[in-house]
């Protein structure tokens, strides 16, 4: 049972008390509205602040502390949720009852968090310039690293000229001509704004009750100057579609054919559960009709896959082809989701697609780190659904649903990369 304990105006803890694990998992989120001006200065602030803090002024001195703290660890987490941005840290250590007689975890841990959070390592009035313009090339290398991968590059071009207008077209960790123009004394003045004003979203899955952890977490936050200012609510993604196509041509040893499509069905709707059935149905696993018919039958593809951005009503669809198999390709895309429209859904394609979501859902409570994605994500993107109820939704769509679903989508982009002097 998830509990959820507001610690003071815009700041919540959510959470739950589970036994069963060794180890706890405590995450920090501080929300901000997708924006191009500040997305790259968002992404770099966690690595920056687990640089140095006046206590633990090196990475040295933070692991030390760590390796005391039986092994504990601390991450950077910067999340994109529909028309929201994360910016954070999360942590991960023992349960108390597992330390040796006399030691305690949670209240240590909370304190380097507020000490990393709030006491970092400055020069002037800015943050400390080596940290900075190190992990700056750090940020800049893992952006470029993006267009060596051509089919996240290729995913990521269709989300940005699809969204161009929309904020879910925004780069998660900005671009590299964003992060390089950074400064030390713009990102601390960022940073202060972000600690004032933002909403605060900590989750906590572990073997300590969330009155205890709120308890450990006061002094944290007691130590902030607040005047948080509330965010906009999700919106689904607006823009009609055009049935546009972008073509770009590059160096690469396999095509990208990218398609994007739209529909009024969001993870806040009520037909929810039957859109995440169409799309396993549709694009997700082996089983599904694009892998079995595009790449298994007809062999016009390497690789073939869909996604469903639920917060925004964005469905997806990739595939990795030969240049010159563009066209049949994309029509054979179409066909399949007309196929899904008039209910062309076999029995054993629709109980595939169940019990892969059902299979799915059943890891949430596995581990305290797929209970933070799993519910920290959704309090955010606004899924009222407890995995339980989820799984009863998807248990309870039929063919039906899943052809009225598949009905609402609608193409709206298509991005084509393709080999330089192809046709």
């Amino acid at each position: 049972m998830i509990q959820t304990l507001s610690l003071a105006p815009g700041i919540t803890l959510r959470g739950c008390t589970d036994g069963r694990f060794k180890q706890s998992v405590l995450s920090i989120q501080f929300v901000r509205t997708m924006r191009r001006e500040e997305a790259a200065q968002n992404a770099l602030i966690p690595a920056v602040l687990l640089r140095g803090c006046r206590a633990y002024p090196d990475l040295r001195t933070i692991t030390a502390r760590l390796d005391d703290l039986y092994g504990a660890g601390i991450s950077a987490l910067v999340r994109r949720i529909g028309d929201y941005q994360t910016t954070g840290l999360s942590c991960a250590f023992i349960n108390d009852r597992f330390a040796m007689a006399g030691d305690t975890i949670l209240e240590p841990m909370a304190k380097l968090l507020q000490q990393l959070l709030l006491e970092p390592v400055c020069q002037g009035d800015g943050f400390c310039e080596a940290f900075v313009e190190s992990e700056k090339k750090n940020l800049i290398c893992s952006l470029e690293a993006e267009r060596n991968d051509k089919r996240a590059y290729a995913g990521a071009q269709l989300l940005r000229t699809m969204c161009r207008e929309d904020s879910f077209g925004i780069p998660r960790l900005g671009t590299p001509e964003a992060v390089a123009a950074i400064d030390p004394v713009s990102l601390m003045a960022h940073y202060r704004k972000i600690l004032k004003e933002s909403p605060v979203e900590i989750f906590y899955a572990g073997g300590t009750s969330l009155s205890q952890v709120a308890q450990a977490l006061s002094p944290l936050f007691s130590e902030m100057d607040r005047c948080y200012v509330n965010l906009p609510v999700q919106t689904p993604f607006r823009d009609a579609p055009t049935q546009a196509l972008r073509t770009e041509e590059m160096e690469v040893a396999q095509a990208k054919l990218c398609m994007g499509f739209v529909t009024p069905i969001t993870n806040r709707h009520e037909d929810f559960a039957a859109m995440q059935v169409f799309n396993t149905l549709f694009g997700s696993g082996q089983s599904c009709k694009l892998f079995q018919t595009v790449r298994e039958k007809l062999s016009l593809c390497y690789s073939i896959g869909s996604g469903y951005y639920s917060s925004k009503g964005i469905v997806t669809v990739c595939a990795g082809i030969d240049s010159r198999d563009m066209e049949k390709t994309r029509d054979q895309i179409l066909r399949l989701l007309q196929d899904c429209r008039d209910g062309r859904i076999t029995q054993e394609e629709l109980e595939a697609a169940k019990l892969s979501l059902i299979s799915g859902l059943q890891t949430v409570h596995d581990s305290p780190g797929a209970m933070e994605g799993y519910y920290a994500t959704a309090a955010l993107s606004g899924l009222a659904l407890s995995p339980e109820a989820y799984m009863q939704a998807v248990e309870a769509v039929t063919a039906q649903a899943v052809a009225a679903a598949a009905g609402t989508v609608q193409l709206h982009t298509t991005y084509f990369l393709k080999e330089v002097g192809s046709c």
